[in-house]
């Protein structure tokens, strides 16, 4: 027999116990269940299973204690449970990753969503984890081939980092996170998708991911008809995972799309146990759970390997002022702003460079590709500054060098923000530095066709003025 195979035997063996607490449905009360006979037994996260009349079980957790009876929010909908109904506690929940979870599809309990059995691993261990003791954790590492010309110069990624992508719906944050999970340098990817539709995780799996992105891959889901204690177990399952695989020295990339509907759960399970929303109608204790998670991130303590993550959060209306953007903005060591103008126009990724910020910068960097990372974000600032004067014909070429090579530069590095990169990072500031070349070589009164402003009025009356032969008052012509 397989020794994986022997190794989850044993783990479920060891989950089995000869003393079962059983309780009683005392009350129904909106979304929750009111339980007595556990009050000795029962803590805070315990997972308990209800017997109902039919026949039929529902799956809960623990979401508040009294002296008289604790709280339960259902994993379902709680139709058909009775006053009465016998209530098992199966204590805290807990999965056990495996090597061989690389390429599969799983839900936040550790069960194949895929159609193929699962094993479990060797170790159960809780989803709520403990970050690493800071003053053990390595520092950050080397910066990262993502496959994208942007990601390997202007926004650099490094080893451990964890940066946001912040985007409204529909501007094309997902394949991003995909072309990344297929091509981000690292050993293992972990992907968590908390609240995806239903009918979009086969197409990302098959379509966007592909079979290249799930060989190395392991993709965590929970589908936004579930309740909220799955989507929120979802973020924290996927990171479980992820540490697994950091214990074993390896880089893993990890994915989460998106911390958004992370804290939206958050906050239907935090109202159902009293806590009063504060902050634009999300809990205090939201901040802490955002912070919680980002923290189990980024490299690990002596010999093991770290995690970089990319968080996706969904702002609406581009408002990077929104509580979760707030929160996620400081602690996290970078953003990534997509901007839905640059997507409708055609270009993707859609990523706005000059209102995105890379922290691994300068230490990222040499000295020349930092001062090559500035020269490119100068020119964007002064493009994007005089772009509505420039596409109306109002300015004059020649009267600021600085802005007539932006605006030879422009369609260039326009373009340099979309490609894709296979050749690695050297091959990506060489790029880079060519097009800079270029606009800076390109001699005075020979802007690019796509920068060169139209005449304008006034100019074409002063030629004008200057060829027709006027006449002084009290004088003739």
């Amino acid at each position: 027999m397989p020794q994986n195979v022997l190794q989850g035997v044993r783990a479920e063996i060891e989950m089995l116990s000869a003393i079962r607490h059983v309780g009683r449905i005392e009350a129904v009360d909106a979304e929750v269940l009111k339980v007595t006979g556990l009050g000795r037994y029962a803590r805070l996260g315990d997972i308990l299973k209800v017997s109902r009349a039919d026949g039929s079980d529902l799956h809960g957790e623990i979401v508040k204690l009294d002296r008289n009876a604790v709280t339960v929010m259902p994993d379902a909908p709680a139709e058909g449970v009775s006053l009465g109904d016998r209530v098992l506690l199966r204590g805290p929940l807990r999965i056990a990753p495996d090597d061989s979870w690389v390429g599969r599809v799983i839900d936040p309990h550790g069960q194949p969503l895929d159609g193929r059995p699962i094993l479990p691993g060797s170790t159960w261990k809780a989803l709520r984890n403990d970050p690493p003791a800071p003053a053990d954790r390595r520092s950050l590492g080397g910066r990262l081939d993502t496959g994208m010309t942007v990601l390997n110069t202007l926004l650099p990624i490094v080893e451990g980092q964890r940066v946001g992508l912040f985007a409204g719906s529909g501007v094309g944050k997902s394949s991003l996170m995909a072309h990344l999970a297929r091509n981000m340098q690292a050993d293992v990817a972990v992907i968590a998708l908390v609240g995806e539709r239903g009918r979009e995780l086969r197409e990302f799996i098959d379509k966007v991911l592909g079979p290249e992105g799930m060989k190395r891959a392991v993709v965590i889901a929970a589908t936004s008809d579930r309740s909220a204690l799955v989507r929120r177990r979802c973020a924290w399952a996927a990171m479980t995972v992820a540490e697994h695989f950091r214990q074993q020295g390896q880089h893993v990339l990890f994915l989460a799309d998106s911390i958004t509907r992370f804290a939206e759960a958050h906050r239907e399970v935090a109202v159902a146990a009293g806590e009063l929303p504060a902050l634009r109608g999300y809990p205090p204790s939201t901040a802490h759970q955002i912070m919680q998670l980002c923290e189990r991130a980024g490299p690990g303590a002596g010999d093991e390997g770290t995690i970089t993550a990319v968080l996706s959060v969904l702002v609406a209306g581009s408002d990077m002022d929104e509580p979760i953007a707030d929160i996620l903005r400081g602690v996290l060591d970078g953003h990534i702003v997509m901007d839905r103008v640059i997507a409708e126009r055609g270009r993707y990724p859609a990523i706005d460079l000059l209102r995105s910020v890379s922290r691994s910068l300068p230490d990222a960097a040499s000295e020349d590709e930092n001062r090559v990372i500035a020269e490119a974000r100068h020119l964007l600032s002064a493009y994007a500054r005089s772009e509505l004067m420039v596409q109306a014909g109002l300015y004059v070429h020649g009267s600021d060098a600085t802005l007539d090579q932006a605006i030879r530069a422009w369609p260039d590095l326009d373009r340099f923000l979309a490609e894709s990169e296979h050749q690695g990072i050297g091959a990506s500031f060489d790029k880079l530095r060519l097009i800079l070349r270029r606009s800076a070589s390109a001699g005075p009164g020979r802007p690019s066709a796509a920068g060169k402003p139209r005449p304008q009025p006034a100019r074409k009356e002063a030629d004008r003025m200057r060829q027709v032969p006027m006449s002084l008052p009290g004088h003739s012509g």
